[in-house]
């Protein structure tokens, strides 16, 4: 999600469990329970998102004074800040991302980072690292140790988003494409739709999501059911406000708990994302009925 954290606040109980071998997840105490990982090999590591840049630090340290490897690939699934603002305290790595990420962040990333900076001092110490290794199409395969490892498209939440799924182990880390609520808002609801569908039919030991828990095989499906049945909901509730008098208003009344989620995910912002998800649909097909008609 594109925020940052404008508290300064320090860090001191990032969440880290051992997902398998030599695989890792980490969750921020900072900010919306984001997440990232790492895959270490006998002589080198690849780090997925880097959380907010005050918790980066943590993951560095565990990595190379612990795991005592450095990070040689960072994959950002994609631009938001709380996935790549980190890239830079790792001046080693090489950059993984989607070609749209690395426009974005050239474009648009350094003037958020700047404005982020007035408030909290550490932004100011930071700068864009951008994806150096792109991919738009396909797939792009690496290894480290005997892990396999296929970095994919997964757009929806954005345009940019990409995956990665560790071939033998059956663990994807999905980054946004799949999280606690599903967030569309700079996206397509019906590409994250198709996305949603085809991770819930690959076969998947966990799920890292790119916010909130890792979700363990036997949740897999009533988890993936649940976000096509959010979707449907939020699809629903603007068809309705179409009817409304005042449309935006009826929607910025509807509970998230009405559409099957609960509020208290992601450290108490689904309320305010399943809103934005709201006027984002309402928005973007008023604008598609005023082009359609304009045509005619």
């Amino acid at each position: 999600m594109l925020f940052y954290s404008p508290s300064g606040k320090r860090c001191e109980g990032m969440q880290k469990e051992r997902v398998s071998d030599n695989v890792y997840w980490f969750q921020s105490e900072v900010y919306a329970q984001v997440t990232a990982g790492v895959i270490v090999g006998p002589q080198w590591a690849i780090l997925i998102d880097t959380l907010m840049p005050e918790e980066t630090p943590q993951i560095k340290r565990f990595i190379e004074d612990d795991l005592m490897v450095p990070v040689r690939y960072i994959v950002n699934t994609h631009h938001h800040a709380d996935h790549a603002w980190g890239n830079c305290l790792f001046p080693s790595a090489t950059v993984i991302g989607h070609e749209l990420a690395r426009e974005l962040m050239l474009s648009r990333s350094q003037s958020a980072l700047d404005e982020a900076g007035k408030d909290n001092p550490l932004f100011r110490s930071l700068c864009i690292q951008e994806p150096q290794i792109t991919l738009a199409k396909g797939s792009l395969f690496l290894r480290v140790g005997k892990k396999h490892i296929k970095v994919f498209a997964t757009p929806g939440h954005s345009d940019d988003s990409i995956s990665v799924l560790l071939e033998d182990d059956r663990i994807l880390f999905a980054g946004d494409a799949f999280m606690p609520i599903p967030f569309f808002v700079g996206g397509d609801i019906d590409v994250l739709t198709n996305t949603i569908t085809e991770i819930g039919q690959m076969g998947l030991e966990n799920i890292v999501q790119g916010h909130g828990d890792v979700v363990l095989r036997g949740e897999i499906d009533d988890i993936t059911n649940s976000h096509l049945e959010y979707l449907k909901s939020v699809r629903k509730l603007v068809r309705t406000a179409f009817r409304r008098r005042n449309p935006l208003d009826f929607l910025r009344s509807q509970m998230v708990e009405d559409s099957g989620k609960t509020r208290i995910s992601m450290g108490g912002l689904a309320q305010d994302l399943h809103i934005r998800n709201l006027q984002w649909l309402y928005l973007t097909e008023l604008k598609r009925q005023r082009e359609e008609e304009s045509a005619e």
